[in-house]
Protein backbone atom coordinates (compact mmCIF):
# COMPACT_ATOMS: atom_id res chain seq x y z
CA UNK A 1 0.00 0.00 0.00
CA UNK A 2 1.85 3.44 -0.89
CA UNK A 3 2.04 5.97 1.36
CA UNK A 4 1.27 9.72 0.21
CA UNK A 5 3.34 12.41 2.31
CA UNK A 6 1.76 15.69 1.53
CA UNK A 7 -0.06 15.85 4.79
CA UNK A 8 3.82 15.18 6.15
CA UNK A 9 5.72 18.01 3.92
CA UNK A 10 3.98 21.23 4.88
CA UNK A 11 6.93 23.45 5.69
CA UNK A 12 4.92 26.06 7.48
CA UNK A 13 4.59 24.15 10.27
CA UNK A 14 7.28 24.23 12.83
CA UNK A 15 7.76 20.22 13.26
CA UNK A 16 8.28 20.00 9.47
CA UNK A 17 11.69 17.96 8.66
CA UNK A 18 13.52 17.03 5.59
CA UNK A 19 11.76 14.82 3.12
CA UNK A 20 14.38 12.15 3.91
CA UNK A 21 13.97 11.85 7.80
CA UNK A 22 9.79 11.94 6.70
CA UNK A 23 10.77 8.75 5.33
CA UNK A 24 13.34 7.27 7.93
CA UNK A 25 10.14 7.86 10.13
CA UNK A 26 8.06 5.40 8.08
CA UNK A 27 10.18 2.82 7.44
CA UNK A 28 10.98 2.93 11.21
CA UNK A 29 7.04 2.28 11.86
CA UNK A 30 7.30 -0.71 9.73
CA UNK A 31 10.37 -1.93 11.81
CA UNK A 32 8.55 -1.42 14.87
CA UNK A 33 5.86 -2.91 13.49
CA UNK A 34 7.83 -5.63 12.73
CA UNK A 35 6.97 -5.93 9.22
CA UNK A 36 10.81 -6.27 8.46
CA UNK A 37 12.16 -8.78 11.17
CA UNK A 38 15.36 -8.92 12.11
CA UNK A 39 17.85 -10.12 9.98
CA UNK A 40 15.18 -10.37 6.95
CA UNK A 41 15.98 -7.84 3.87
CA UNK A 42 13.46 -4.37 3.49
CA UNK A 43 12.67 -3.67 0.01
CA UNK A 44 14.67 -2.57 -2.49
CA UNK A 45 15.31 1.24 -2.83
CA UNK A 46 13.20 1.69 -6.39
CA UNK A 47 10.18 -0.54 -4.43
CA UNK A 48 10.60 2.09 -1.21
CA UNK A 49 10.59 4.94 -3.80
CA UNK A 50 7.49 3.75 -5.65
CA UNK A 51 5.50 2.58 -1.89
CA UNK A 52 6.25 6.30 -0.19
CA UNK A 53 6.09 8.37 -3.65
CA UNK A 54 9.26 9.85 -3.25
CA UNK A 55 12.69 9.61 -5.50
CA UNK A 56 15.39 7.07 -4.77
CA UNK A 57 17.49 9.48 -3.90
CA UNK A 58 15.22 10.42 -1.15
CA UNK A 59 15.18 6.67 0.42
CA UNK A 60 18.88 6.07 -0.13
CA UNK A 61 19.27 8.88 2.16
CA UNK A 62 16.83 7.87 4.52
CA UNK A 63 18.63 4.34 4.32
CA UNK A 64 22.32 5.77 4.91
CA UNK A 65 21.07 6.86 8.34
CA UNK A 66 19.28 4.11 9.58
CA UNK A 67 22.78 2.36 8.51
CA UNK A 68 24.52 4.41 10.27
CA UNK A 69 22.00 4.35 13.44
CA UNK A 70 23.26 0.40 13.27
CA UNK A 71 19.25 -0.39 12.49
CA UNK A 72 20.05 -1.77 9.27
CA UNK A 73 23.23 -3.63 8.11
CA UNK A 74 24.09 -2.92 4.04
CA UNK A 75 25.43 -6.44 2.29
CA UNK A 76 27.18 -5.74 -1.10
CA UNK A 77 25.17 -7.03 -4.30
CA UNK A 78 22.48 -8.58 -1.54
CA UNK A 79 20.48 -5.40 -0.40
CA UNK A 80 19.89 -4.06 2.57
CA UNK A 81 18.84 -6.19 5.83
CA UNK A 82 17.49 -5.84 9.42
CA UNK A 83 20.10 -5.56 11.43
CA UNK A 84 20.02 -8.50 14.53
CA UNK A 85 22.03 -9.17 17.12
CA UNK A 86 22.80 -13.17 16.48
CA UNK A 87 25.50 -11.23 13.90
CA UNK A 88 28.70 -10.72 15.64
CA UNK A 89 29.96 -7.16 15.18
CA UNK A 90 25.83 -6.45 16.39
CA UNK A 91 26.96 -7.97 19.62
CA UNK A 92 30.17 -6.38 20.24
CA UNK A 93 28.52 -3.37 20.02
CA UNK A 94 26.61 -3.82 23.32
CA UNK A 95 29.81 -5.89 24.94
CA UNK A 96 32.31 -3.73 26.32
CA UNK A 97 34.29 -5.89 28.48
CA UNK A 98 37.32 -7.53 26.73
CA UNK A 99 40.20 -10.09 27.95
CA UNK A 100 43.44 -8.20 28.96
CA UNK A 101 45.54 -10.38 27.14
CA UNK A 102 43.64 -11.85 23.58
CA UNK A 103 40.52 -10.76 22.45
CA UNK A 104 36.77 -11.92 22.53
CA UNK A 105 37.42 -14.01 19.47
CA UNK A 106 39.82 -16.15 21.50
CA UNK A 107 37.97 -16.29 24.56
CA UNK A 108 34.88 -17.45 23.38
CA UNK A 109 31.20 -17.16 24.77
CA UNK A 110 30.97 -16.55 28.52
CA UNK A 111 29.68 -19.39 30.73
CA UNK A 112 26.25 -17.93 32.16
CA UNK A 113 24.64 -19.42 35.22
CA UNK A 114 21.45 -17.96 35.84
CA UNK A 115 20.73 -17.34 39.58
CA UNK A 116 17.21 -15.91 40.24
CA UNK A 117 14.18 -15.30 37.51
CA UNK A 118 11.34 -13.76 39.01
CA UNK A 119 7.86 -11.57 38.56
CA UNK A 120 7.57 -8.25 41.15
CA UNK A 121 6.50 -5.02 41.44
CA UNK A 122 8.49 -2.23 40.07
CA UNK A 123 10.22 0.01 42.55
CA UNK A 124 10.18 3.66 41.51
CA UNK A 125 13.63 3.76 40.45
CA UNK A 126 13.27 0.64 38.07
CA UNK A 127 9.70 2.21 36.88
CA UNK A 128 11.58 5.28 36.37
CA UNK A 129 14.46 4.27 33.84
CA UNK A 130 11.59 1.50 32.18
CA UNK A 131 9.22 4.41 31.85
CA UNK A 132 6.49 2.54 33.65
CA UNK A 133 4.70 2.80 37.08
CA UNK A 134 5.82 2.28 40.20
CA UNK A 135 4.08 -1.23 40.91
CA UNK A 136 3.94 -2.14 37.69
CA UNK A 137 5.04 -5.83 36.85
CA UNK A 138 8.09 -6.03 35.98
CA UNK A 139 10.49 -9.65 35.61
CA UNK A 140 14.22 -9.20 37.23
CA UNK A 141 16.82 -11.64 36.18
CA UNK A 142 20.04 -12.41 38.07
CA UNK A 143 23.20 -14.49 36.18
CA UNK A 144 26.67 -14.61 36.66
CA UNK A 145 28.70 -14.71 33.49
CA UNK A 146 32.13 -16.92 33.53
CA UNK A 147 35.32 -16.79 31.55
CA UNK A 148 37.61 -20.05 31.71
CA UNK A 149 35.88 -20.86 34.40
CA UNK A 150 36.56 -17.60 36.33
CA UNK A 151 33.28 -15.66 37.58
CA UNK A 152 33.82 -12.81 36.07
CA UNK A 153 30.23 -10.76 35.59
CA UNK A 154 27.09 -10.51 38.17
CA UNK A 155 24.16 -8.67 36.70
CA UNK A 156 20.70 -7.95 37.36
CA UNK A 157 18.19 -7.10 34.53
CA UNK A 158 14.99 -5.82 34.85
CA UNK A 159 12.59 -5.78 31.99
CA UNK A 160 8.87 -4.81 31.59
CA UNK A 161 6.42 -7.57 32.41
CA UNK A 162 4.10 -6.97 29.80
CA UNK A 163 6.75 -7.08 27.04
CA UNK A 164 8.49 -10.14 28.20
CA UNK A 165 5.37 -12.61 29.08
CA UNK A 166 6.63 -16.30 29.30
CA UNK A 167 10.48 -15.87 29.44
CA UNK A 168 11.47 -17.94 32.63
CA UNK A 169 14.58 -19.34 33.94
CA UNK A 170 14.54 -22.34 31.83
CA UNK A 171 14.08 -20.78 28.59
CA UNK A 172 17.63 -18.26 29.71
CA UNK A 173 19.50 -21.26 30.44
CA UNK A 174 18.54 -23.09 27.35
CA UNK A 175 19.09 -20.11 24.34
CA UNK A 176 22.63 -20.51 23.00
CA UNK A 177 23.08 -17.24 21.29
CA UNK A 178 23.12 -13.99 23.03
CA UNK A 179 20.46 -12.43 25.49
CA UNK A 180 19.33 -9.59 22.87
CA UNK A 181 18.53 -12.50 20.06
CA UNK A 182 16.45 -14.39 22.41
CA UNK A 183 14.63 -11.08 22.88
CA UNK A 184 14.23 -9.91 19.28
CA UNK A 185 13.10 -13.82 18.19
CA UNK A 186 11.06 -15.19 20.98
CA UNK A 187 9.40 -11.80 21.93
CA UNK A 188 9.87 -9.57 19.37
CA UNK A 189 11.82 -6.61 20.99
CA UNK A 190 14.87 -5.69 19.25
CA UNK A 191 17.42 -3.71 21.59
CA UNK A 192 18.88 -0.48 19.03
CA UNK A 193 20.77 1.72 21.65
CA UNK A 194 21.65 1.93 25.01
CA UNK A 195 22.94 4.51 27.49
CA UNK A 196 25.07 4.00 30.88
CA UNK A 197 26.90 5.35 33.98
CA UNK A 198 29.69 3.55 35.05
CA UNK A 199 31.21 3.48 38.35
CA UNK A 200 33.49 1.65 40.79
CA UNK A 201 31.94 0.32 43.81
CA UNK A 202 32.87 -2.41 46.76
CA UNK A 203 30.46 -5.32 45.98
CA UNK A 204 27.94 -6.63 49.15
CA UNK A 205 28.61 -9.94 50.61
CA UNK A 206 26.17 -11.79 48.23
CA UNK A 207 27.80 -10.49 45.17
CA UNK A 208 31.23 -11.18 46.49
CA UNK A 209 30.33 -14.87 46.57
CA UNK A 210 29.23 -14.96 43.24
CA UNK A 211 31.79 -13.51 42.10
CA UNK A 212 34.39 -15.25 44.22
CA UNK A 213 35.83 -12.59 45.45
CA UNK A 214 36.05 -10.61 48.71
CA UNK A 215 34.33 -7.92 49.62
CA UNK A 216 36.67 -5.51 49.70
CA UNK A 217 37.36 -6.07 46.26
CA UNK A 218 36.84 -2.67 43.66
CA UNK A 219 34.48 -3.54 40.56
CA UNK A 220 33.25 -2.03 37.66
CA UNK A 221 29.76 -0.96 38.33
CA UNK A 222 28.02 -0.37 35.07
CA UNK A 223 24.21 0.46 34.85
CA UNK A 224 22.40 0.45 31.24
CA UNK A 225 19.12 1.52 30.31
CA UNK A 226 18.54 -0.45 26.17
CA UNK A 227 16.24 1.00 23.82
CA UNK A 228 14.04 -0.44 21.07
CA UNK A 229 12.73 1.87 18.10
CA UNK A 230 11.51 5.24 19.07
CA UNK A 231 13.38 5.46 22.07
CA UNK A 232 10.87 2.99 24.21
CA UNK A 233 13.37 1.45 27.31
CA UNK A 234 13.27 -2.00 27.34
CA UNK A 235 15.96 -2.99 29.83
CA UNK A 236 17.44 -2.23 33.31
CA UNK A 237 20.68 -3.61 33.54
CA UNK A 238 22.96 -3.62 36.65
CA UNK A 239 26.57 -4.68 35.81
CA UNK A 240 29.59 -5.24 38.44
CA UNK A 241 32.98 -6.36 36.83
CA UNK A 242 35.97 -7.80 37.78
CA UNK A 243 39.00 -6.21 36.40
CA UNK A 244 41.37 -8.15 37.37
CA UNK A 245 41.68 -9.88 33.84
CA UNK A 246 39.54 -7.80 31.67
CA UNK A 247 38.88 -4.35 30.76
CA UNK A 248 36.23 -1.60 29.64
CA UNK A 249 36.39 -0.79 26.48
CA UNK A 250 34.68 2.06 24.05
CA UNK A 251 35.56 3.18 20.82
CA UNK A 252 35.45 6.63 20.23
CA UNK A 253 34.73 8.00 16.76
Amino acid sequence: MNTPLSALSDTSTPSFSPLYRQIKALILQRLQAGEWKPGEPIPSEMDLAARFRVSQGTVRKAIDELAADNLVVRRQGRGTFVATHTEQHVQYRFLKLVPDSGDLNTEGPAERTIVDCKRLRAAADVARALSLRTGDAVLQVRRVLAYGGVPTILEDLWLPGVSFKGLTAERLAGWRGPMYSLFEAEFGVHMVRAEEKIRAVLPDDAQAVLLGITSATPLLSVERVAYTYHDTPMELRRGLYRTDTHHYRNQLG
